[in-house]
């Protein structure tokens, strides 16, 4: 890991618990719904949505418009419809996540050695609405939104090494994500893996270490920060 300069992580599943902060949500506000389900339907939507985006089957949105389209459909498959007011706190439910209980120690301790930004495909206001409900102490803000693009495209990489006046291969991504990570590999990032086994709720398997190319594998963050300490 020598040369590593920043740390950029992902957020959803890898820094904040979404399917825990979503389903909540949605209970209050969907009570007749089995809230575990249609968080995992509506999440299910979320790498196809961006696909289309950055494949150019559809123009730029961010991701609180596109999340407004999945909810809709879902909805609608569902045969609710709730007013207007209920779907966008819906949409807003995203913005509004707990972090996991390693993430704010772990980037305290990594903020002291590294420069840490987070880098998401969320939009840049989700994105700071999040952060600072869930007090996670990043030195600053990287969207996708910067890059009018999504991950795993390699624009989105190279933006946040571009704006932080570094090299790619100066940057450590961290995720709880495979695809997500073989996206900064390809970019030239080093990449770092960060095992979270209940982010998709009890229902659906979360990526492995084992099934996962990376460059470092840790339990939490707060491991991840030991093992950089020692070089």
């Amino acid at each position: 890991m020598d040369g590593i300069r920043v740390i950029t992580c992902d957020i959803f599943g890898t820094t904040v618990d979404w399917y825990t902060g979503v389903a909540e949500q949605v209970a209050k506000l969907l009570p007749d719904v089995d809230a575990g389900s249609f968080t995992s339907q509506w999440r299910e939507k979320y790498l196809p949505s961006m696909a289309n985006v950055r494949e150019g089957r559809r123009d730029w949105a961010y991701l609180d418009a596109l999340h407004r389209e999945s909810l809709d459909e879902l909805l609608a498959r569902h045969g609710l419809d709730p007013d207007e007011d209920t779907r966008g706190r819906l949409v807003r439910a995203w913005h509004r996540l707990p972090a996991w209980p390693d993430s704010v120690p772990g980037l305290a301790q990594l903020s002291g050695r590294y420069t840490t930004a987070a880098l998401s495909n969320g939009g840049f206001a989700l994105l700071t609405n999040l952060v600072k409900a869930a007090h996670l102490p990043f030195d600053c803000i990287l969207s996708a939104e910067l890059a009018r693009n999504y991950k795993p495209d390699a624009s989105v990489y190279r933006t946040a090494a571009r704006l932080l006046d570094v090299e790619p291969g100066e940057v450590l991504m961290v995720a709880a994500h495979g695809w997500d990570l073989d996206g900064a590999r390809a970019a030239g990032l080093r990449t770092a893996f960060v095992e979270r086994p209940e982010e998709k709720g009890p229902d659906h398997p979360a990526d492995r270490a084992e099934d996962v190319t990376a460059d470092l594998s840790a339990g939490s963050f707060t491991e991840l920060a030991e093992l950089l300490s020692r070089g």
